[in-house]
């Protein structure tokens, strides 16, 4: 059984990973982490990762990015494997990630959903056959309460499109601000927000004969719930270093 730390485990996200855990034998979250005030779960929470009074064999971190650079401190400080799944840091959060794998398993992902790493694997495919012929655009909808846009998994699909096309796309988030036609090497960001929309992601390669669109929605936050489930059970046992949800779903590409 792999014992979870959950930090933010009053969020949306930390709600649904109590939830599914219930009902999984091989998981149990034995303490959490949240400054909000909330006494409806089964095991203890506390304002801070470094006050948990608990044993546990790993952290899944679904909280706020500031808050991120702390967390890894005390991961490390404490040698235990972090699953982070916090959108919207920065860069010298990630190069803090990165440094912290030198010592401890990290598993990071900007989506912890399976179906979408099974989408990037696919969008990887086709760029290698239909770039540089194709225009490549992303777009974007998710809940009117999302603070980042473009999505933080939007770019990870992007970067992956670019690591395939040697890093020779720009990215290009705004266009009214100049009058020009679209360039070649562009991948097109676009970002709907609204109502309670969990996630949904199209990439677009469109030629002038034919467009080839591959998409993600996500129905419930249990995707991603599962998934960072998955990783957890994943990283508790392994070696330092920087792990990803690449890892778990890439022999199905090799």
């Amino acid at each position: 059984m792999t014992r979870i730390l959950l930090n933010g485990c009053c969020g949306r996200m930390g709600r649904a990973i109590s939830a599914m855990a219930l009902d999984n034998t091989e998981f149990d979250v034995v303490a959490g982490v949240d400054i909000v005030d909330n006494n409806g779960f089964a095991y203890p929470i506390y304002k801070s990762v470094s006050d948990c009074e608990v044993d546990y064999d790993v952290i899944i971190d679904f909280s706020n990015a500031a808050g991120v650079p702390a967390l890894i401190d005390i991961a490390v400080d404490k040698n235990k494997p972090l699953v982070c799944c916090t959108t919207a840091l920065t860069e010298d959060t990630v190069a803090k990630l990165h440094e912290a794998s030198k010592k401890i398993p990290v598993f990071k992902s900007a989506n912890m959903s399976v179906g979408m790493n099974v989408l990037i694997g696919l969008v990887k495919q086709a760029t290698k056959i239909l770039y540089p012929g194709y225009d490549i655009e992303i777009v974007e909808a998710h809940h009117r309460r999302k603070l980042d846009a473009p999505s933080g998994t939007a770019l990870m699909i992007a970067d992956s499109i670019n690591s395939v096309a040697k890093d020779d796309l720009e990215y290009i988030f705004d266009r009214h601000k100049e009058n020009k036609a679209r360039g070649d090497k562009e991948i097109g960001f676009s970002a709907i927000r609204g109502g309670n929309i969990v996630g949904e992601h199209e990439v677009y390669f469109i030629s002038d004969e034919e467009t080839v669109k591959i998409s993600h929605s996500a129905k419930t936050r249990d995707a991603f719930a599962r998934g960072a489930l998955a990783a957890a059970a994943f990283v508790a046992d392994k070696k330092p270093g920087m792990y990803a949800m690449d890892d778990i779903i890439s022999g199905a590409f090799n």
